[in-house]
């Protein structure tokens, strides 16, 4: 099937009715919306209809560079010149939307030198409907490129579409990226008759080591991949948090326990404590965690936690205080800080410790310990459907993940997705 041809007429207009200074900021928006949804998507304190306004705005100025046809081409092929992700993710969209071979054809050959026009180039084939891919997306995985190989297995992943005979090639492919890529893909896409061979192979690359243990758990291991993914959680490294998240999700409470035990033995590993009792979702923590949220280092952390397991809304309940006179947020204005890093808990509710403990004093009866909870009731299929609906971005991710736990072989819910597709697959669901 040959890529969908647009309309005649209908993605661009004559010349004189395009005016280059609107298209340009159509694609400077384009580039910028993009940069700030990708902060968004894991944020703690960004609801599901909140994405979706934001996805209305993206999709407004792409609609923009679409009429404007070869004068957006021209445009976003300019902006090229920076390669940051966002302007790479805009002149992929937009050259895929119009079947623009040149420009998807540059995209590519930059996605090729270098990681962020590689993650902008990803997220334009995720972006994009699969019927703009057709043809794209097969030479891709069947190239010579390991980069493109990857980056097709990437394009199938966010789409949710099985590669075919190509997943099983690339789980042995010589490249670590592409076997990475491979062995993630088997898991998201809920591969169960591969998961023998996520939980035999045996690969020296630290990435393929563990997107094999965390797809292996999502297809229902709970020996050697589980054990694999405790390890990654209870060790520095940049899988260390997703490791420890789903962990702590798949783990029996007893084993969960004793991983958190373990951490809290070393004072500087507290935020991660209060961060996995919220995971493990035992209502034995409630008290420990009330009595967390007076200190303001740990209050919204230890607030957020409260919240996955009584699924009680700081905000729409009243529970919530005004944050401290002295809170100094990260970044600041001050050239001479050194600490660039975005505040972890920003957006998230300052927690009233006497109201919550009020509150949890007139409903901790509903809640037994001892029994996992997820969002204020057992995990089940329709509750955790219900949370991908309504919830925020971090409750939709841990909602997606207790899916495949409870039914392995689940394809994983892109909770990143374009919100309209999301928004179609929930009302299958």
């Amino acid at each position: 099937m040959e890529p969908v041809e647009l309309e005649p007429g209908c993605a661009s207009m004559t010349k004189s009715s395009v005016i280059p200074v609107v298209i340009e900021q159509h694609v400077e928006d384009l580039a910028a919306l993009w940069t700030v949804r990708n902060g968004l998507c894991a944020a703690g304190h960004v609801a599901f209809r909140q994405l979706a306004r934001l996805d209305r705005r993206i999709a407004a100025h792409l609609d923009g560079c679409v009429v404007g046809g070869s004068e957006a081409l021209r445009v976003v092929t300019a902006q090229l010149e920076t390669l940051s992700s966002g302007c790479v993710f805009a002149a992929g969209v937009v050259g895929l939307e119009l079947n623009d071979r040149g420009t998807i054809t540059r995209c590519l050959a930059l996605a090729e030198v270098s990681p962020e026009p590689r993650r902008g180039m990803a997220s334009a084939l995720g972006w994009v409907e699969p019927g703009r891919l057709a043809g794209i997306v097969r030479d891709m995985l069947t190239g010579p490129s390991t980069i493109l190989r990857s980056l097709g297995l990437a394009a199938c992943r966010l789409h949710r579409v099985d590669p075919g005979s190509a997943l099983p090639v690339a789980l042995n492919d010589p490249n670590d990226d592409v076997r990475a890529e491979a062995v993630r893909t088997a898991g998201v896409l809920g591969q169960a008759h591969l998961m023998s061979s996520l939980c035999t192979r045996v690969d020296t690359d630290a990435a393929c080591q563990f997107w094999s243990a965390w797809s292996a758990v999502l297809l229902g291991d709970r020996g050697r991949a589980l054990d694999t993914l405790a390890t990654v959680a209870l060790s520095a490294g940049h899988d260390r948090r997703r490791a420890f998240r789903l962990a702590c999700q798949a783990m029996s409470l007893a084993d969960a326990h004793e991983i958190l035990r373990r951490l809290a033995i070393d004072p500087a590993e507290m935020r991660r404590v209060i961060e996995g009792s919220g995971l493990v979702a035992d209502p034995a923590y409630v008290p420990w965690l009330v009595n967390h949220m007076a200190d303001d280092s740990r209050s919204r952390l230890a607030g957020e936690a409260f919240t996955l397991i009584t699924g009680a809304d700081l905000a729409l309940l009243d529970l919530e205080r005004k944050p401290p006179d002295n809170l100094e947020s990260t970044p600041n204005d001050d050239p001479d800080d050194a600490n660039v890093d975005v505040d972890a808990d920003d957006g998230l509710p300052w927690p009233d410790q006497a109201r919550v403990q009020a509150w949890w004093d007139a409903n901790g009866n509903r809640f037994r310990p001892g029994v996992r909870y997820f969002m204020g009731a057992p995990v089940t299929r329709e509750h955790c459907i219900e949370v991908l609906k309504n919830g925020d971005q971090r409750q939709r991710v841990l909602a997606a993940h207790h899916l495949c736990l409870t039914e392995p072989g689940t394809p994983l819910v892109n909770t990143s997705a374009p919100a309209w597709r999301q928004q179609t697959l929930l009302m299958q669901m």
